[in-house]
């Protein structure tokens, strides 16, 4: 079983980021993986894993029905699947991910003092976010 978490570790944002500050991804018809994102750890911080965020949302978007997320589950994470280095919050939004020691997770808008203590935190892992271009 292959896992996404980290534990008291903070994801950066991308060295590429166009974006001075985390700003809140669009609204759009269809909602992107970058809102779904947004909407879930934005408003319950530290209450979800990275591999409940990221099977969360593939489930939404592949309408995989209550009853089958269990077995959907063990499918998705049978092999190895893209950790939140590669989320769009980071690589394009400006938000950094802070996992907690119980690999909780909470984003933070680069340009905040909040993000500044975290990425300046000798005692957490640090990891950048994944660059947009090569």
């Amino acid at each position: 079983m292959h896992s996404t978490n980290y534990a008291n570790a903070f994801i950066e944002v991308a060295d590429d980021c166009k974006t001075d500050m985390g700003t809140v991804p669009p609204e759009k018809r269809e909602k992107t993986v970058a809102r779904m994102q947004f909407d879930m750890l934005f408003n319950n911080p530290y209450r979800y894993t990275s591999d409940e965020v990221l099977f969360t949302i593939y489930a939404e978007r592949n309408g995989i029905a209550d009853t089958e997320r269990e077995a959907g589950w063990q499918a998705f994470f049978s092999k190895g699947q893209a950790c939140l280095r590669s989320s769009p919050l980071g690589k394009t939004y400006g938000w950094g991910i802070h996992f907690d020691d119980e690999a909780r997770i909470a984003i933070y808008a680069r340009g905040t003092e909040a993000y500044d203590q975290l990425k300046d935190d000798p005692s957490l892992k640090h990891l950048k976010a994944m660059r947009s271009s090569r």
